[in-house]
């Protein structure tokens, strides 16, 4: 059988039937696939008695029905091109539909010639193979989704490579759209960022579906690397259809005087779990972990986080902020460690759930383990439902409850997504939160 015909065959197959052969891939890539393909049969499914898959739903995760995804039609993807505008002004632009890149609106001469790099996955592997092996996914999956990770190593077919050099700074954000499209389908985005001395980038990713209501599957990786005194802000704007089981792995690690922020922000899918882990591998780095989850129906969102203290006199910010209505849940699992001799750390790790129903839940288990000496760290966790008195404010004034209940929640959450730097991107993502409630 030809390697096309081989290709071809393997649309719409479905993804236990593992990864597909290709000329495109350099062979050590390849064979880090076959590797992780049989990593992923050897690891054991998760189970609620794991305490990293505590509360979580795992009858949800049967990966039997999916497939990968098909050729796009042509009025397909000029209905998915017509829908990928989330900014307006951007310094460049990937669109993915399938885990197949359908565009790319290329960044400008001057950022070229400064040496930035922006280009799909598959082609870095090639002709930037040194940075590629050293960054991707070099860190390990610790927080409960080893299986997962080794899922998307072994089918991860395309993504997306952004290197920015010593100095320079991207002054408008990069925008990158992740797209499902087909009844069970499957996507496995990847984005590898790394930014080398003082430099500075911000990166917005959207995941969508074109239907919002077909089953589908996601299985995501991040490696943010922000070298030494870069800064790197990156925003996830996740908004799958109500049926998708979504995962996706965040590794961010930071060197001394670099900052890296990551604001999350999670609306779609049946289940979605989101893992972050943050190390500060040198003094004077920063790390900021910020996330809002609005759930209706029987919507269920499942954080875990470590911010790994490595280094001494590093400092990481942790503040999760949920709005729970009907039967919808969240489960938060994050963990502050301080590693020996990572003295004068300053860590703060807040979580706070607005219940909007009786039968909404929330549980949260924050945590610290402190192994050095002169360190700063809290943590705490609450939950609650809307001050009475607010909502009476409001509607003494002539606004409806539903109305005055969207204000209030608009206001809870608002104190993360103001934390944000960029005030286009904090726009973009409240009018994104409106569209939720007015449920568009």
């Amino acid at each position: 059988m030809s390697l096309v015909a081989h290709e071809e065959l393997k649309q719409d197959a479905p993804i236990l039937s593992g990864p597909a052969e290709s000329r495109d891939f350099p062979d050590c890539f390849r064979d880090q696939q076959r590797a992780a393909w049989r990593q992923f049969e050897i690891l054991p499914k998760p189970t609620r008695k794991d305490q990293a898959w505590r509360f979580a739903n795992v009858g949800l995760l049967d990966l039997t029905p999916f497939k990968f995804g098909g050729a796009l039609r042509d009025d397909e993807r000029t209905a998915i091109l017509e829908q990928s505008r989330g900014l307006e002004d951007v310094a460049g632009r990937m669109i993915f539909a399938g885990d197949q890149l359908i565009e790319r609106d290329v960044i400008s001469d001057q950022l070229k010639k400064r040496g930035v790099i922006f280009q799909s996955l598959e082609r870095a592997m090639v002709e930037h193979s040194d940075l590629f092996r050293r960054h991707f996914m070099s860190q390990p999956a610790i927080l409960g989704s080893a299986k997962f990770a080794a899922l998307h190593q072994a089918l991860v077919s395309s993504g997306t490579f952004l290197y920015v050099p010593r100095g320079v700074e991207v002054e408008l954000p990069i925008e990158i759209f992740h797209w499902l499209n087909g009844e069970n389908a499957s996507v496995f985005p990847h984005l590898l960022l790394v930014t080398d001395e003082l430099a500075k980038v911000t990166v917005i990713e959207h995941f969508r579906s074109v239907d919002r209501c077909l089953p589908g599957f996601a299985c995501g990786v991040n490696d943010l690397i922000a070298g030494p005194g870069a800064k790197v802000t990156y925003v996830c704007a996740q908004n799958w259809g109500e049926n998708v089981v979504a995962l996706q792995m965040n590794s961010t690690t930071v060197d001394h005087d670099a900052s890296a922020m990551s604001l999350n922000l999670h609306l779609g899918s049946r289940y979605s779990r989101f893992e972050s882990l943050s190390r500060l591998m040198g003094e004077g780095g920063r790390s900021d972990l910020l996330a809002v989850s609005i759930a209706k129906a029987q919507q269920e969102f499942d954080a875990r986080t470590l911010q790994d203290h490595i280094s001494p006199h590093t400092a990481s910010d942790l503040l999760y902020k949920n709005a729970l209505d009907n039967r919808a849940r969240s489960i938060f699992g994050g963990l502050i460690r301080v590693e020996p001799h990572a003295h004068f750390a300053d860590a703060y790790q807040k979580v706070r759930n607005l219940l909007l129903s009786d039968d909404a839940e929330a549980n949260s288990m924050p945590g610290l383990e402190i192994l050095a000496d002169n360190v700063r760290c809290t943590h705490g966790a609450t939950s609650g439902q809307i001050n009475e008195d607010e909502l009476f404010y409001l509607r003494t004034r002539g606004i409806p409850v539903p109305a005055a209940q969207r204000l209030v929640v608009a206001g809870f959450l608002n104190e993360v997504i103001q934390r944000l730097d960029h005030p286009t991107i904090a726009d973009h993502l409240r009018q994104t939160i409106e569209d939720k409630f007015a449920n568009k």
